[in-house]
This record gives C-alpha cells, sequence and structure tokens, in this order.
C-alpha cells in the first residue's frame, strides 16, 4: 500500500516545501503526501522551513520527528522511510521510501524520493545512497 501510492508520485515536479501529488513536492513532501493518502490527516502541522533548515542549530530534527511519528526499526522493509544524513557529520535532512529489495544491504533495493532538480523518482539504493543511510523508519499499521 505505501509503495504503490509512492509510485503514482513519481514524476512529480521538485518544488521546496510542497506536497501535492502530479503539482510539486520535496521529499518530506513525499512522506506527507503517502501518509495523507494511507491514513488521512497528518498527524501534526509542518512549520514552514527553509532549503538549509537541517543546518540551522544542528540539531537532528529530522530523525527527532520521524520518531514521534514513525516506529524507529534496525531492519528497514519495502514501504519504510529512509532518512540520510548528505555529508559525514552532518544532520539528516533527506529522506525516501524504499520501495524493493530486501532491506537497505539488498544489492536491488531501490527508493521513491524527492530531491533538488529533480521529480520524484524511483532510483537504485547504490552506495553513495546506502554509506549516507542514518535511519529507518516504519509507517503505523495502516487504519481499518
Amino acid at each position: 500500500m505505501i509503495v504503490t501510492e509512492a509510485r503514482s508520485w513519481i514524476g512529480t515536479p521538485y518544488q521546496h516545501q510542497a506536497s501535492l501529488k502530479g503539482v510539486g513536492c520535496d521529499c518530506i513532501g513525499l512522506v506527507r503526501g503517502v501518509w495523507r493518502a494511507v491514513y488521512g490527516a497528518e498527524p501534526c502541522a509542518l512549520p514552514a522551513y527553509s532549503p538549509d533548515w537541517a543546518e540551522v542549530g544542528g540539531e537532528d530534527r529530522l530523525i527527532a520527528e520521524l520518531g514521534a511519528h514513525f516506529e524507529p526499526v534496525n531492519e528497514a522493509r519495502a514501504g519504510d522511510v529512509i532518512a540520510f544524513r548528505m555529508k559525514p557529520g552532518s544532520v539528516a535532512k533527506h529522506v525516501a521510501i524504499l520501495s524493493a529489495g530486501e532491506g537497505i544491504g539488498d544489492p536491488a533495493a531501490k527508493i521513491i524520493h524527492a530531491y533538488w532538480g529533480h521529480a520524484v523518482v524511483e532510483s537504485w539504493l547504490g552506495p553513495f545512497w546506502r554509506k549516507a543511510v542514518v535511519g529507518a523508519f516504519r509507517f503505523p499499521p495502516p487504519l481499518a
């Protein structure tokens, strides 16, 4: 259900702070949009954030917020949210949804994500992305 919904966002143009399928989204907006499609209302309102929001103050705010609304997991599976630290020693500032493979270490692993200069894409979780992974989080069970 999560992966199917995330795949339906492929091709949505990148737009900072947006979260509208087919119109525009950023990486956080993709996760927010998938949440809304599966669960309805988002668990909290997001404040406005700048492109450099993660660097301000040096706090790992993204990891903290993911942990507040998703279940942290040691072994990711398809449908889980993966957080990335783009540079060693920096804070996490990118997220994706694991879409294929048997976890992060699987050579066939793929992610769905939006990042600056690209539309939402499904791409291989290659060495660059794999070494940047700093956490995995599971969506809560779908509502009945």
